[in-house]
């Protein structure tokens, strides 16, 4: 038997219900927020996720997805949305009109070779959002409000929004001579990792998993000692906006993000029950001119769609997600079932779901199925009525029978679930 690779799986059941309706939500907010679609490629060169992600970054050290094509050029499987959205933007010339705010979301699989875990997968999807060409905290706050609401309407309400700034270059780069400073004397004590981003880049050394507890990476500068102050009332200017939004945020001067293209405000969507990561973004100014484009600003965030999956499994009603249908359609001779699938697409083409007897199945047996799927009527055919131009309609919640005439079939039904 041919299994699924380490890492993988397959979507069915509940979760593909949830993830259903998860999608539906997404759908319905990216409209109402005027964001535009778009979708790029699984595979890119690999040069766009080194010269973006960062080549000192576990993403690019560790977890991507190489290979060589037959053409010999080497290609890397997405392992995050952002950069294929930015190379698009430089591609396609997005950015045409100065005065446009390009608003863009995605949707699709990610891919990274890491160790498995509960809500972690080497193959996962991501929503994420996108916005190009404002330069202005109140973008940052929209974009944070709009995950942050998202996540609400579905049924996550237990989610604080954990916000950090990292500053502007200046900021970076005082601060980061001063993280260097302290933690000479001690680098040997922390992990191997922590050593070699040191040498390469010192500030995901605050992102670390391993020596998080330490009392060494506990007592580090904190970066907000060193914002310059244009970051510093970028950074003020961001908490008035979303206090003035009703969203919980907290602060966390330990927030760097995994990838190197952000800089100044950065945030993290983080459920206050159990500590777990949702998801998070951040602003990145000078990512879409090192991919070739011009010197425009840009932020946007990321959701863990496998996190939000097992997160509603124990808030969201589970029936409510189940096969409800509007109309199961019974039938047992030839000349039923034939009038059954006609009958079916007419329903299916106004909006009633239906569903039909499809194996040979007994009038009992149909019944229970109906009862399973919680249809709301029932249509009987039978040949004497159907030979009377009759169709007989039950009320499955009622239990009441009714003939209805065959041209008024689809009216009826219409008009009454």
């Amino acid at each position: 038997m041919i299994t699924k690779p380490k890492g993988t799986y397959d979507l069915l059941g509940i979760d593909a219900k949830i993830y259903t309706y998860i999608n539906h939500e997404i759908e319905n907010f990216m409209a109402n927020y005027n964001y535009d679609l778009i979708r790029t490629p699984i595979f890119e060169a690999s040069e766009l996720y080194h010269r973006s992600v960062g080549e000192s970054s576990d993403i690019v050290t560790k977890e991507t997805y190489d290979f060589v094509d037959r053409g010999n050029r080497c290609m890397t499987l997405r392992p995050e949305g952002t950069a294929g959205v930015v190379r698009s933007v430089v591609e396609n010339k997005m950015y045409g009109n100065k005065n446009d705010c390009i608003k863009l979301y995605y949707n699709g699989t990610m891919y990274r070779y890491e160790r498995p875990q509960s809500g972690r997968n080497r193959e996962f999807t991501q929503f994420g959002v996108e916005v190009f060409n404002s330069n202005d905290p109140i973008i940052d706050a929209e974009v944070i409000s709009l995950g942050y609401n998202l996540l609400n309407s579905l049924g996550i309400e237990n989610v604080t929004v954990a916000i950090n700034s990292l500053g502007d270059k200046e900021t970076r780069h005082n601060y980061t001579e001063a993280l260097v400073k302290y933690l000479e004397p001690h680098i040997n004590s922390l992990c191997d990792d922590c050593q070699r981003r040191y040498k390469s880049n010192p500030l995901r050394i605050l992102d670390c998993k391993v020596d998080k507890d330490s009392e060494i990476l506990k007592n580090v500068p904190k970066l907000s000692d060193y914002l310059s102050k244009a970051s510093s009332e970028r950074f003020t200017k961001l908490k008035m906006l979303l206090a003035n939004l009703d969203i919980d945020y907290e602060i966390n001067d330990k927030i760097v993000r995994g990838l190197d293209y952000y800089d100044e405000n950065v945030w993290e969507y983080v459920t206050t029950d159990d500590g777990i990561t949702l998801g998070g973004g951040g602003r990145y100014n000078f990512l879409v001119e090192n991919l070739g484009g011009p010197n425009l600003p840009a932020v946007g965030f990321a959701l863990g769609i496998e996190r939000i999956i097992l997160n509603l499994k124990n808030k969201i009603d589970i029936d409510n997600l189940n096969n409800n249908i509007d109309v199961y359609i019974m039938s047992v001779n030839e000349e039923e079932k034939m009038q059954a699938i006609i009958l079916a697409q007419n329903l299916r083409l106004n909006n009633v779901i239906t569903e039909i007897n499809s194996n040979n199945l007994s009038l009992k047996s149909q019944f229970k199925i109906a009862d399973n799927l919680k249809a709301k009527f029932l249509v009987i055919l039978n040949s004497d009525d159907l030979n009377k131009g009759l169709i007989n309609v039950k009320d499955n919640a009622t239990k009441e029978e009714i003939k209805i005439d065959e041209s008024e079939i689809v009216d009826w039904i219409l008009g009454n679930i």
